[in-house]
């Protein structure tokens, strides 16, 4: 591993062909804030991707394009003299010691979970009205679930076993299922999104990332069907013109493997 003073110098290096690049290259002068936006949102979830896939050499290719665009931003940012990029590193470095006051401060925890309710607490001394506030409205709806979930059970909000929960669940696939039997879609999709709020909340208390599983089983799903698409295809065959019970052959077969 690089010592500080080579991970200084690696960081001094990226600043400066961020300059360069800035008043050199036509395509990043032209760059806003507004316009490395959509490429920013789609290399996290490269990064995203890369970290389910557990491909660590992609996951440092993918940290340096995110870290680019942190510089990037920050570049932008001195131009119109707001913040630069000392700036944002100290006003993290702020906020992670005014946030941790069992490690720079007197306050003693018993646990992760005492740490998780001080956070909260704090955040809301520092002038937030809602601890929801952080929550930021573009999340992709399972992700932001999941959050508004963690931040309510940081104020004390929370299911105490998760036995209740699994019962609340069951009590919402109850409701589905008389949605459906009326035929009504509004309210068909209303129960719909409760029971994948009350699935979100038993993931968090079994432990597991909602958004981590549903990934692994899409990723699951692809890989198996293009097994059988080269299966089929290997037979010089359309699958519109396969059986299901055909299919589930080789779906079998993908599977085991």
């Amino acid at each position: 591993m690089n010592s500080r003073e080579e991970q200084l110098k690696a960081f001094d290096r990226l600043l400066t062909i961020m300059e360069e690049l800035r008043e050199q290259c036509p395509w990043d002068r032209k760059q806003t804030m507004e316009s490395l936006r959509h490429l920013t949102i789609e290399e996290t979830y490269e990064l995203g991707d890369a970290i389910l896939d557990n491909d660590v050499e992609e996951v440092r290719k993918e940290l340096g394009d995110l870290l680019l665009h942190l510089v990037f931003y920050a570049k932008i940012g001195s131009e119109t003299k707001d913040f630069d990029i000392a700036d944002v590193a100290n006003g993290i470095c702020d906020k992670l010691i005014a946030r941790h006051p069992h490690i720079y401060g007197d306050v003693e925890v018993a646990d992760e979970e005492e740490v998780k309710k001080n956070w909260e607490n704090l955040k809301l001394k520092e002038g937030k009205t809602s601890v929801l506030e952080g929550v930021p409205r573009s999340l992709p709806a399972v992700v932001k679930a999941s959050r508004i979930q963690e931040k309510v059970a940081g104020v004390g909000f929370d299911w105490e076993k998760p036995e209740q929960v699994f019962e609340k669940l069951q009590e919402e696939l109850g409701e589905l299922q008389h949605e459906i039997n009326t035929e009504n879609k509004d309210k068909i999709e209303a129960e719909f999104g409760d029971v994948m709020f009350s699935m979100i909340n038993y993931a968090r208390f079994l432990g597991i990332n909602p958004e981590n599983a549903l990934e692994r089983t899409n990723k699951k799903f692809i890989t198996r069907f293009q097994y059988l698409e080269g299966k089929a295809k290997g037979q010089n065959k359309a699958l519109k013109d396969m059986t299901l019970a055909e299919m589930d052959v080789f779906w079998n077969e993908a599977k085991l493997l």
